[in-house]
């Protein structure tokens, strides 16, 4: 799996400043957010595709054919996929202790202030501008390629593929939380 596909999956991690950088280290996430925080982004990231690959996409490959079913799935589980995705967020932001001007803190700050439904078209379109300019267009069939082999899986599943995966492969931006740092959390 190519890190172009786990775009997604890492794309609210790096909603957080630079300055949480050595923060996020230290900082877990629970994997289910983790996989949340997938399943919130793909249809994100398949628009980023769609649009950034139209001209390298066959008319009878996988996104033209079955992609839009796909995503299909996702779309109706983002809204439940968004506080999951959101706690993903906020967890890094948390990571920012410096209490500089800016940090994590001032974030977190802010963003309690507002109606969370009311930052999720800000961050959906952070997360489409920064997965589109990863991007290149010798990746677009290696994308297509990935989407179709992880199609066949449920919804949930590919969010939680991703999220073991990070965790199997000892992640450390953003860190999995072991088990029993996971059952605190909760």
């Amino acid at each position: 799996m190519t890190s172009r596909l786990s775009a997604p999956a890492l794309a609210l991690a790096a909603l957080a400043t630079a300055q949480t950088a050595a923060a996020q280290q230290q900082t877990c996430v629970r994997s289910a957010d983790l996989g949340d925080a997938v399943v919130y982004a793909m249809p994100i990231a398949y628009d980023a595709v769609r649009n950034a690959c139209a001209n390298r996409l066959t008319r009878d490959g996988f996104i033209a054919t079955k992609g839009d079913a796909f995503v299909a799935g996702f779309r109706t589980r983002q809204s439940a996929a968004w506080p999951g995705a959101f706690r993903l967020l906020k967890t890094f932001m948390a990571g920012d202790t410096s209490g500089g001007a800016g940090s994590g803190q001032d974030m977190i700050a802010m963003i309690s202030s507002l109606p969370e439904e009311s930052l999720r078209p800000f961050v959906d379109g952070l997360i489409g501008q920064m997965i589109a300019g990863e991007i290149k267009g010798d990746d677009c069939g290696k994308i297509e390629r990935g989407v179709e082999l992880i199609s066949p899986l449920p919804t949930d599943n590919v969010g939680g593929l991703f999220a073991f995966i990070a965790e199997m492969a000892d992640l450390k931006n953003p860190a999995i939380c072991n088990t029993a740092v996971e059952a605190k959390k909760k």
